[in-house]
């Protein structure tokens, strides 16, 4: 992995681990979930239209064959996936939505094994089977049973899967576009849907506590603008596989700055559900696959 690569991974997993805390923050301060959503990406989507407007700054449009393509990614990976985030974080704690987010690995290798037809050995299914119980710990956590899972944890899961589908098929995209011009593409892309929330935007504004404001001005600038830039940027110049497996430190960074931050920590089996779900993760990607011996 080039160096630049990897330092540009690291600071993306350190800002996007430390989004989950800011997100709780935001939503104790007074802000709704999709007033948050929406203020963040008026945010990013501005940070953005100033970048393609600078002057000497060269902006290509996208080709009309791949604009269906970066609309659904856009949708999906950023629509899909914060609506699922914010929402599910009213009711389970920023560290256990750090660890769900965590798992995507897991369904990168089911959409992998599904879609791209990648075989796993004995090994492989082991580690896939051992991760998806480390996901119910986490789950069963948020309860007292594995009946009364939060309703929470199932919509970070739909994040984490569709945060996988995003990063899976971005890659063929960024052979054609430079990272700034495609990670603006999605942004705007997924802005969009994010307007349903506009009505009572500014009351939120101005009635939220000024750690709320700054928490919502953090989110918008930092892990939704500057960290998918940095990661794009870094996927561009290495390999997907390879700047992934920085992502098993997200949930412990999301962990350690909500305990900091706001003083709370995951349940006991919700953060050995994490350990085994990164565990099974790695079984997978070191172990699991099968090779081609021909």
């Amino acid at each position: 992995m080039k160096k630049k690569a990897l330092v540009l991974a690291a600071i993306t997993v350190f800002i996007w681990g430390s989004s989950f805390a800011s997100i709780s923050a935001s939503l104790h301060g007074g802000y709704s979930a999709g007033h948050l959503i929406l203020f963040r990406f008026i945010i990013a989507s501005g940070i953005f239209a100033v970048i393609a407007f600078w002057p000497g700054i060269s902006f290509q449009l996208p080709k009309k064959e791949d604009l269906f393509k970066i609309a659904l990614l856009g949708w999906i990976g950023i629509s899909v996936y914060h609506i699922c985030v914010t929402f599910g974080q009213l009711t389970i704690t920023a560290g256990t939505a750090g660890m769900l987010i965590g798992s995507a690995p897991i369904f990168t290798t089911v959409i992998a094994v599904i879609v791209l037809k990648e075989r796993l050995g004995t090994v492989g299914w082991f580690g896939l089977v051992f991760g998806f119980v480390g996901i119910l710990l986490i789950g069963i956590g948020t309860g007292d049973s594995i009946f009364n899972i939060s309703p929470g944890v199932f919509l970070v899961i739909i994040a984490a899967i569709a945060t996988s589908i995003f990063f899976v098929y971005q890659k063929s995209l960024l052979l054609k576009y430079n990272p700034i011009e495609l990670t603006a593409y999605f942004t705007w892309a997924g802005t969009i849907p994010f307007l349903v929330f506009a009505p009572g935007l500014l009351d939120d504004i101005q009635h939220a506590t000024l750690e709320a404001n700054l928490s919502a001005i953090y989110i918008g600038v930092f892990p939704t603008a500057i960290a998918y830039l940095t990661w794009a940027i870094a996927l561009s110049m290495s390999k997907a596989s390879s700047i992934s497996s920085l992502l098993y430190a997200e949930p412990v960074i999301a962990i350690v700055v909500a305990w900091l931050w706001l003083g709370e920590l995951p349940a006991v089996i919700s953060i050995i559900g994490g350990f085994i779900a990164i565990l099974g993760v790695l079984i997978v990607h070191l172990y699991g696959k099968r090779r081609n011996t021909a």
